[in-house]
């Protein structure tokens, strides 16, 4: 159950990501419209398309690992046995872990600090700075829920190490 509302939410989270985008590109479009078209200036729209960017990288994350779409190196756990290949998996889980974590932990503070303060952007538009800073605690805590369930499915034996099924390669 766990697992699965895990991916739930990675899943959605990979939505939200998926619609900043969209917006960030509807915000470009608006930009070459008003600015070359219209021969108006842009207040908004760099800020916007910066802020969605970062914003659909860091929600973005545990979609990714779900989906294992991160860029790796295979080659070692193709080779190595079933045990060295989870004990591999069950330490790469861990660090991620603990590394996503400290992020999450840091990036909370600092968006606390945006949002206590009442920080905001020294530009135009000025938006307030708590709402880009969010993702980042956000997302990676998101990342560290994650790594847990994909650890309880390899240690429950729903799932296979590094998602590798077949035997071939090992011990050679």
């Amino acid at each position: 159950m766990f697992i699965a509302a895990v991916r739930r939410i990675s899943c959605a989270a990979g939505l939200a990501a998926g619609l900043l985008l969209f917006a960030a590109v509807l915000a470009v479009c608006h930009l070459v419209v008003v600015r070359y078209v219209l021969g108006d200036s842009a207040i908004w729209q760099h800020e916007f398309v910066t802020y969605s960017l970062i914003g659909a990288t860091f929600l973005g994350s545990p979609y990714v690992l779900l989906t294992r779409g991160h860029v790796n190196v295979d080659l070692l756990p193709i080779y190595l046995g079933g045990r060295a290949r989870l004990a591999l998996a069950l330490v790469a889980a861990v660090l991620g872990v603990v590394f996503c974590g400290l992020i999450a932990w840091l990036g909370a503070g600092l968006w606390h600090e945006a949002w206590a303060g009442d920080w905001h952007a020294d530009t135009v538009w000025s938006p307030p700075l708590w709402i880009p800073y969010i993702a980042m605690p956000l997302g990676m805590a998101l990342v560290v829920l994650q790594y847990a369930a994909d650890l309880a499915a390899v240690l429950t034996g729903r799932e296979s190490a590094f998602g590798i099924t077949s035997g071939t390669h090992e011990g050679t």
